[in-house]
């Protein structure tokens, strides 16, 4: 579990420059009725990951420091296994203030030092959303993990402006570092391209 926490953490540091930082206005101004804040996140993830719910908060909390208050998150889970390639299913609920919530799908390749499979619950916080539709894109993200039977991480995905910041509690062995992409739709699908 440490070696998953040191992995991340290089992650976060090789992305940091590329991530947008909420504008200064953003903090400046009270609460948005459009986003989620802290106490709305982390009772939804006590309900949805349970025992590990610490740690979800613990993250949660960093994100929100980190990038403010997201405008949507997704609950789901997924899968995922790599040698060398590799490539990532999922499936969940998009939750926005404003617009209830929708099934959404993600997949992707990746490709690195990355051996080992895992399955996965998640929880997404997504940033920057202009639109519910603007999350059928791709989202560049770099991934590390070590850990063997479980672990828990956090990593985060961009495009343009918006950031996605998946939360992950895993079961399987995984060792590794890598480079790829997410892309979510409406409806699932088998192509990961």
């Amino acid at each position: 579990m440490r070696l998953c926490w040191l992995f991340s953490a290089i992650a976060w540091v090789a992305l940091a420059p590329a991530m947008p930082l909420p504008a200064a206005a953003q903090l400046a101004r009270e609460a948005d009725p459009a986003t989620f804040n802290s106490t709305d996140l982390i009772d939804s993830g006590h309900q949805f990951f349970g025992a590990i719910s610490r740690g979800i908060a613990l993250t949660i909390q960093q994100a929100v420091k980190r990038w403010g208050e997201p405008n949507g998150y997704i609950l789901g889970q997924e899968a995922s296994g790599a040698f060398i390639g590799g490539l990532r299913y999922g499936e969940g609920t998009v939750y926005f203030r404003n617009v209830g919530e929708q099934p959404v799908f993600w997949q992707g390749p990746s490709v690195g030092f990355d051996f080992g499979g895992e399955g996965a619950r998640t929880m997404m916080l997504v940033y920057n959303l202009p639109a519910a539709d603007a999350l059928h894109r791709r989202f560049f993200t770099l991934n590390g993990s070590a850990y063997v039977v479980g672990g828990f991480g956090m990593s985060a995905a961009i495009a343009d402006d918006m950031v996605v910041v998946p939360i992950r509690s895993g079961l399987g062995a995984r060792l590794g570092v890598n480079v790829g992409y997410l892309k979510f739709s409406g409806a699932p699908t088998w192509n990961p391209f």
